[in-house]
């Protein structure tokens, strides 16, 4: 284990314990990496590359408040970078089903119609969102996913509470007309 004294300091001069950092932020960021690479099976890598990106920074973090946006910034960059070393654009969520999103387990007990009906919309769900950019299915799932408050993922992305609002509003928008051309939902006139 490395001793935290070791570790690059702050410019404030204390050093940053990026195990505990990065324990504190692992979750959040996974889901960040995930919507970026779109593949499940690749999340535990690009986190690897983003753990040792943070604790070989050539330029000391200024600021402890702005840690969570910074890790933010870098895990996309690690993910950008994965994907280019891919040589292939991957989809957004091909693997999105292990996310169980919102799903009920399904019982013995369940009437069969009732199943095949909720699996059919999760995958047309699924579908809607793998036609979204990027920045949108990624505050949708942090908003949806990790029921994180407009501040809180201002805080988290670096970015104010009504930036956060417009870019949920407009990626609300784009689902629903992508749900709606999926004939999965019905928007009144």
């Amino acid at each position: 284990m490395t001793d935290p004294h070791d570790l690059p300091p702050t410019a404030e001069g204390r050093p940053i314990d990026w195990t505990a950092a990065l324990a504190e932020h692992g979750r959040w960021l996974r889901l960040v990496v995930l919507a970026r690479v779109g593949d499940r099976h690749a999340v535990d890598e690009v986190m690897q590359e983003v753990a040792l990106a943070a604790v070989s920074q050539h330029a000391p973090l200024r600021d402890r408040a702005k840690l969570g946006a910074w890790l933010h910034r870098l895990a996309v960059r690690q993910s950008l970078l994965f994907r280019r070393g891919q040589g292939r654009r991957r989809r957004l969520m091909v693997r999105h089903a292990d996310l169980n999103l919102a799903r009920e387990d399904v019982s013995a007990e369940s009437d069969p119609l009732d199943w095949l009906v909720r699996d059919e919309r999760a995958a047309l769900i699924r579908t809607a969102l793998d036609r979204l950019p990027r920045r949108d299915a990624e505050i949708l799932l942090l908003k949806y996913l990790e029921n994180w408050s407009y501040r809180e993922m201002a805080a988290h992305l670096g970015l104010t509470p009504s930036a956060i609002e417009a870019r949920l509003h407009r990626a609300r928008a784009r689902l629903r007309s992508e749900l709606s051309a999926s004939h999965v939902i019905e928007v009144p006139e």
